[in-house]
């Protein structure tokens, strides 16, 4: 099933973060959470996987940890995310062990997408494919990658980078399997529950557009 693949935090404050997790949680399908904290504390990282992590699973949903394959498995995270300038997937592997989840960011790359697929990630991350304000977008993906992987593999694929439910149906009708979402749900202009909504009935529209019914 085709669901917002991940919602993803940014700049995080935990007391507010918490007050918006549930509703945003509870308003629609969503398969993971994941926690991206760049240039913070080990000790940050941890009070927040806690604080976040129980809620997560409670909703039914998987809570992945960015960059940090070391923590994921301390914390008993369900996996990690790892980008080309964070650990290679083989030691993300050794981490977390057979049983976790691991997915690669690959960019616009079919190369680095048939190796991740081929060592054994569970997804791939392609992106970005529109301005985003988490990170510096240096290069953008074309939707028609999405098409190729849809085609030639199996395993999964993520879209990520800049997306919100105005601009999502594209990479849903080129066949991408999760899309990967921030400031799309989290700076809503409703509210986190309202963007979750928002791009599930998105995410409906491009389906049915799609495949004609």
């Amino acid at each position: 099933m085709l669901t917002p693949g991940s919602l993803v935090t940014g700049g995080l404050d935990l007391d507010d973060f918490l007050a918006h997790l549930d509703a945003a949680l509870g308003a629609g399908d969503v398969a993971a959470l994941q926690l991206r904290l760049k240039d913070v504390p080990d000790h940050t990282i941890r009070a927040a996987v806690r604080a976040i992590m129980p809620r997560v699973q409670d909703a039914g949903a998987a809570f992945i940890l960015n960059d940090r394959p070391d923590l994921a498995a301390e914390l008993g995270c369900d996996g990690v995310h790892v980008g080309q300038e964070d650990a290679p997937y083989e030691e993300a592997r050794r981490h977390v062990g057979p049983d976790a989840i691991v997915g690669v960011t690959c960019k616009d790359s079919r190369h680095l997408a048939m190796e991740a697929a081929e060592a054994g990630a569970d997804y791939v991350a392609f992106g970005a494919f529109f301005p985003s304000t988490t990170k510096a977008v240096t290069r953008r993906t074309d939707p028609d990658l999405l098409s190729w992987w849809n085609e030639v593999a199996t395993v999964p694929s993520v879209a990520i980078g800049g997306i919100t439910a105005d601009n999502c149906g594209p990479l849903v009708q080129a066949g991408t399997d999760f899309l990967c979402i921030a400031s799309g749900v989290w700076d809503h202009r409703g509210g986190a529950a309202a963007g979750v909504r928002a791009v599930n009935d998105a995410i409906a529209r491009a389906l049915e557009a799609r495949d004609g019914t």
